[in-house]
């Protein structure tokens, strides 16, 4: 595989975990901005509140990027690699699946409303930097998700070539992606329900918008806003145009 200039592209046949591995490579002074470690199967893959992923050996992308600097709104690394994500599956289908390729708030990929791919940022410890790690379902997903290879008109579509693309749309994101991010939310305009870390409630209400941070902006049954930085949102339905009172 030819990959993008300026990407160091590595490869491991199985892991633990690639953010863990390019956390240590960067504290060891191995590994620094644009380092890509991906791999055919990974034994300790974590998403989002510590939930197990795993997937079988060979089918999906499953890869780690190294980030630095920490741009000033951290956020904006995983919704860079989310956008990048969305233009690279859109080159594989047709252009009336592409049109329901979309961003969860706050970095699900979407295909048709079910998840195809889960990204997570590591902050490394006393360094400038950030692994962001992506799982992209390509030739398996569980039932409840979806996969990229039964949209395409090549079935036999190759994680490599999705990391490929991947690569080339985050070369050619422009400097300020603020706009981008919001547009690519399939999550603004719908009505939600957040569930919060520990022991905090859910929270119902109707996604409105993002802030330049990319917290969420959500407005409830007593028209109360709430700002989100974390969070796990289900969509509920597609919200109505009123306003909520």
């Amino acid at each position: 595989m030819v990959w993008p200039r300026g990407w160091d592209v590595r490869h491991v046949v199985e892991t633990g975990s690639t953010n863990s591995d390019l956390v240590a490579a960067v504290e060891a002074g191995t590994a620094t901005s644009h380092t890509v470690l991906a791999t055919d199967h990974q034994t300790a893959g974590r998403g989002r509140l510590d939930r197990r992923w795993d997937a079988p050996p060979g089918t999906n992308l499953l890869v780690s990027i190294v980030v630095t600097p920490i741009p000033d709104v951290p956020a904006e690394v995983t919704h860079r690699v989310g956008l990048a994500a969305v233009a690279a599956v859109r080159r594989f289908v047709a252009s009336d699946v592409a049109q329901t390729v979309g961003l969860k708030w706050p970095n699900d990929v979407l295909l048709d409303g079910r998840k195809l791919a889960g990204i997570l940022a590591q902050r490394v410890p006393g360094h400038d930097a950030v692994v962001v790690g992506m799982g992209l379902n390509v030739g398996w997903s569980p039932a409840d998700a979806a996969a990229l290879a039964p949209h395409t008109h090549d079935p036999s579509v190759a994680p490599a070539r999705v990391l490929r693309a991947v690569l080339e749309e985050l070369d050619a994101l422009p400097t300020d992606v603020t706009s981008h991010y919001r547009d690519a939310l399939v999550t603004l305009g719908q009505a939600v329900r957040v569930e919060l870390p520990g022991d905090s409630p859910a929270l119902d209400g109707r996604a409105v918008d993002v802030d330049d941070a990319g917290r969420l902006i959500v407005i409830d049954a007593h028209g109360e806003r709430h700002v989100l930085d974390v969070g796990d949102v289900v969509h509920v339905r597609v919200a109505s145009n009123e306003n909520p009172d």
